[in-house]
């Protein structure tokens, strides 16, 4: 059965809603949408650190209540774990403050399992860190030689946008290492100073990645290969809050990729039809999760969606 392995932050993201703590939820970009997709019962493999600590505990417990394997996440004895302090606004989009503490050796695991067509995901600032960059690519680079697709979502936000000049280098070898990638339009803003998505898959984009994913809220989804440019509807909706979102529509497009058999050589080949079929998985998760303040789907909605 084919899998998804990520690589990603662990972070107990601490929700506040008019100024007062509302919930603690663990989360990560990554993360988030792993969880979504062990809930949805894929195989899943996760490639993270935490420390030995109360949070790591808590994190670590909900990996494997989540049908997530712990046995790549680096326990580090010192340091603390991460956490997140998500201001919600008024119209429930989050504003964050982090609170971190690594140590300087970080993970120190081994090199995960992987197969051909298996589905390989990463992304944010963490695939950018310089502190990590070693190792990252050495993920990277196996999963490629292993023949897996490899999702990339640069997660780039405005907290670091004044960097981007200096991790351009690094922006750009992961596309080149990429199948799909997928990103808000603020993020390719951020990243490149243009509004424009087309613009920014025809100079950026398409000589690294064949296929670009952009969301944009209410204003839908845009699809750009170098065969056709194609939008997608999104429901309307009330949400509750914006967190995880983006990482859950990652979490949709994976799982749509696995329920309709697509593998890496058929990428060129997919069609509007199929890619709307795929499309709309990650649509109807992204959904879900903001109607609510949990970072992932609910068990009763995997249930009912598988």
């Amino acid at each position: 059965m084919r899998k998804v392995i990520g690589v990603g932050e662990t972070i107990l993201d601490i929700i506040f809603k008019n100024d007062q703590p509302h919930a603690a939820v663990p989360g990560g970009s990554v993360f988030n949408g792993l969880t979504s997709l062990g809930r949805l019962g894929v195989p899943v493999l996760f490639i993270s650190e935490t420390g030995n600590d109360h949070v790591g505990d808590m994190i670590r417990h909900f990996m494997e209540a989540n049908h997530i394997s712990t046995e790549f996440v680096d326990k580090f004895p010192d340091g603390k774990s991460p956490i997140s302090l998500a201001f919600l606004d008024e119209h429930n989009n989050a504003n964050y403050a982090f609170y971190k503490n690594y140590p300087k050796q970080r993970l120190e695991v081994p090199l995960p399992p992987i197969e051909e067509d298996d589905i390989f995901v990463f992304g944010s600032y963490y695939a950018l860190n310089p502190a990590l960059r070693p190792r990252i690519v050495e993920f990277l680079q196996y999963a490629r030689e292993r023949g897996a697709i490899i999702y990339y979502d640069p997660n780039f936000r405005n907290a670091h946008a004044n960097e981007a000049i200096h991790v351009r280098p690094s922006v750009l070898e992961n596309l080149d290492f990429a199948d799909i990638v997928r990103g808000s339009e603020e993020d390719f803003f951020n990243l490149f100073g243009k509004n424009d998505m087309k613009q920014v898959y025809t100079e950026h984009i398409r000589f690294y990645s064949d296929v670009f994913l952009t969301t944009h809220g209410r204003d839908g989804v845009w699809l750009h290969t170098s065969s056709f440019n194609t939008h997608f509807d999104v429901p309307e909706i009330t949400p509750v809050s914006t967190i995880g979102a983006g990482d859950n529509f990652n979490a949709g497009i994976i799982y749509g990729l696995l329920k309709y058999q697509v593998r890496r050589r058929d990428l060129p080949s997919l069609t509007r039809d199929d890619w709307e079929r795929i499309v709309r998985c990650g649509i109807d998760l992204a959904s879900e999760v903001c109607q609510s303040y949990d970072n992932y789907i609910s068990t009763d909605f995997a249930k009912a969606y598988v």
